[in-house]
């Protein structure tokens, strides 16, 4: 099958020296949602901005078949759309419909072009009619949907998304998975919430101290409690948790 996205050789550390990634390497074929979870400090959201060239470093990351380098960064941009797990990081226009136009603007679609795709994107995560709002004055739930239609008005092929139901209410976790699960494309989910990486992926990989340890089905992944509880992912056996009076 196509490889939608292939890592090979990928390590990186921060300007003050510490390593975050250390020699990964990943396959992830067209079509696949596949869950990245681990503790903190595990590199997941360092791993993720690797996959459309936010940051770069040693090794290959190759995207539908095109090497991630300098003269592919804006292609590979268009086809891999990057969800941050605080939609304000994405929102700053004063009305939805400008956040969502952002992107097809910047890629020179014309006016008839934008307004389509911004209703589509909209229709999409079912915030029709909502055009005119301030994004700044919506719920978050409302905002992570706004901020997924910025992505998907871009048309990409690949969706990277980081913690989607981070600060959620369970109402709003739930229609959030369900929208997720209706999108069609290649999704790579970076989560704590296992859940959700439940509901969502049918692959899962566990990340620690910025290393591959773990990559198999998620029903697997998530009846291994040993496996879990070396990672961070699980409460130890045996403990509990002692609240006050």
């Amino acid at each position: 099958m196509e490889k939608a996205i292939q890592i090979e050789n990928l390590s990186y550390s921060y300007p003050d020296g510490q390593q975050a990634l250390k020699d990964i390497n990943l396959s992830i074929e067209v079509g696949e949602t596949v869950a990245l979870v681990g503790p903190n400090g595990a590199g997941k959201s360092t791993l993720l901005l690797h996959l459309n060239g936010i940051l770069r470093s040693d090794g290959t990351v190759t995207v539908l078949g095109v090497p991630l380098d300098n003269k592919s960064l804006k292609w590979v941009r268009s086809k891999v759309g990057l969800i941050f797990q605080d939609p304000e990081d994405q929102l700053f226009s004063p009305t939805v419909f400008d956040d969502v136009a952002f992107g097809p603007i910047n890629m020179g679609c014309s006016q008839d072009e934008v307004r389509r795709r911004v209703s589509e994107a909209l229709e999409g995560v079912g915030m029709e009619g909502y055009e005119k709002r301030s994004p700044h004055h919506l719920s978050i739930g409302e905002k992570k949907r706004i901020a997924i239609a910025t992505i998907l008005s871009m048309e990409p092929e690949i969706l990277v998304i980081d913690e989607p139901t981070a600060n959620l209410d369970p109402r709003a976790k739930g229609e959030l998975i369900e929208l997720l699960q209706q999108l069609p494309m290649t999704k790579i989910v970076a989560s704590h919430d296992l859940e959700a990486v439940k509901a969502l992926c049918q692959r899962t990989v566990i990340l620690d101290e910025g290393q591959v340890v773990a990559d198999d089905s998620t029903q697997s992944i998530m009846s291994n409690n040993p496996l879990l509880e070396g990672h961070g992912l699980a409460p130890r056996s045996g403990s509990s948790l002692k609240l006050k009076a």
